[in-house]
């Protein structure tokens, strides 16, 4: 049986040392299984497992293999479109439901980190950099909006505040959110899978769900095993596939790509990020980075359609890097990777249910660090009776992409194209 490994990414290299974790070579049975060992995953069995449930977590490589443990490793409240949008969309009432839980995931991944002693370098304060004036009016707006959700850990940063906190003479202002933060998102995941297993959960890696057998008792099976569950939890996001192809409909997989320097010392590396809160920039198609705990910069940005690898990501991020910050120009790339992220047309999550006892999370559309936290809880919540915070997130309207499968990438491309161009010119 193949043996899917990490990519080679700075996450990989620096990961905690955990035990191997067996392939599934039987037939099982549990309450749940979840399909996915990323956050969504661990975060619904983690939720599930201290309300009484049994749970078995399938992963096809090994956990937080995919957007999990490839991300720029960013606290970013809220979600891709933010609640105003959603208010527009859906009304008051929805608007103000799904108001109060933007906030939710972060303090579900610090609470996670306190209770279970997580070692991935957590750290408060994420900022957001305007480039130009109609964006810091933007998070101005943002700001009162977030506050009417009681959301009040935010500062609006004027230029000489932001010279402050980053050393990049291309911004005109920014807003600090100290309840943002940034983690070694690799670790996150192998902490809370060990909480998981702390509780009895069992994860199964090297196991694939290559089949779903739909029914009264759902079975879902692996290259050498299967699983009988009274509920599923699909939560494989980017990474899916066609294994449930109503799912594969209405997203899209995108790749973002991440470089990561040699280590900067201490001295180049407070004069970059003095306070080290992470930082991304307001554009459509947005640069992001912070520190390392070893000092080394994280720098990633940019989206590739359709979620090809290219084929020289420091090519591609460098120059990003060296605009921000020119007096890199001599360091060395010791790492750079790809992962994927998946793409809805709204850029909303997509929540539901498939029959009775198929549930899903998936879609975070490039916001999903905090919003996957959230999700385990919701669907936690789901599966215990306790629906009104899901049915929030479900009954949101979503679309397929127009022109199908095969036309889906272009579409998005030139859209992405476009909203560049504004970005480059100000608009």
């Amino acid at each position: 049986m193949a043996n899917t490994p990490y990519p080679e990414s700075y996450y990989a290299a620096s990961a905690n040392a955990v035990p191997p974790r067996p392939a599934l070579q039987d037939e099982v049975e549990t309450d749940v299984c979840v399909i996915g060992a990323g956050y969504t995953g661990l975060s619904s069995a983690l939720f599930l497992l201290e309300n009484g449930f049994n749970v078995t977590v399938l992963e096809a490589a090994k956990v937080g293999f995919g957007a999990s443990g490839r991300n720029g490793g960013q606290i970013v409240n809220s979600y891709s479109r933010d609640i105003d949008v959603i208010e527009r969309s859906v009304g008051p009432k929805q608007a103000q439901l799904l108001g109060q839980m933007a906030f939710e995931g972060g303090r579900i991944i610090r609470e996670r980190v306190a209770k279970y002693n997580i070692e991935c370098e957590l750290k408060d304060g994420g900022v957001f950099a305007a480039l130009t004036a109609k964006q810091m009016g933007h998070l101005e707006s943002q700001k009162r909006l977030w506050e009417r959700f009681g959301h009040t850990q935010l500062e609006l940063l004027d230029q000489r505040r932001i010279r402050e906190v980053v050393a990049c003479d291309q911004y005109v202002g920014g807003m600090l959110d100290m309840s943002g933060g940034h983690i070694h998102p690799l670790n996150l995941a192998l902490g809370e899978a060990a909480a998981v297993e702390s509780l009895g959960g069992i994860i199964y890696e090297q196991s694939p769900a290559v089949r779903i057998e739909r029914g009264a008792s759902p079975v879902v099976h692996t290259p050498q095993g299967k699983v009988r569950a009274k509920f599923i939890i699909v939560a494989g996001n980017a990474y899916l596939g066609n294994l449930v192809p109503e799912l594969a409909a209405k997203s899209m997989p995108c790749g973002t790509q991440v470089i990561t320097t040699e280590p900067l010392g201490d001295e180049l590396a407070k004069c970059l990020l003095p306070q080290d809160y992470c930082v991304e920039d307001c554009n459509y198609l947005l640069d992001y980075y912070r520190l390392t705990g070893d000092k080394r910069l994280i720098f990633g940005g940019g989206v590739v359609y359709g979620a090809r690898d290219p084929a020289n990501i420091e090519a591609i991020i460098r120059p990003k890097m060296l605009k921000a910050f020119p007096q890199l120009k001599d360091v060395k790339i010791d790492y750079a990777w790809t992962g994927n992220f998946l793409l809805t047309l709204s850029r909303l999550p997509q929540v539901g249910r498939l029959g009775d006892n198929i549930y899903y999370s998936q879609g975070c559309s490039g916001h999903g660090v905090t919003y996957t936290h959230l999700a385990g809880k919701v669907l936690a919540e789901a599966l215990r009776g306790q629906a009104e915070r899901f049915d929030a997130f479900a009954d949101l309207p979503h679309y397929p992409f127009p022109g199908g499968q095969l036309l889906r990438t272009p579409f998005a491309a030139l859209g992405a194209w476009y909203y560049g161009l504004r970005d480059k010119f100000g608009y």
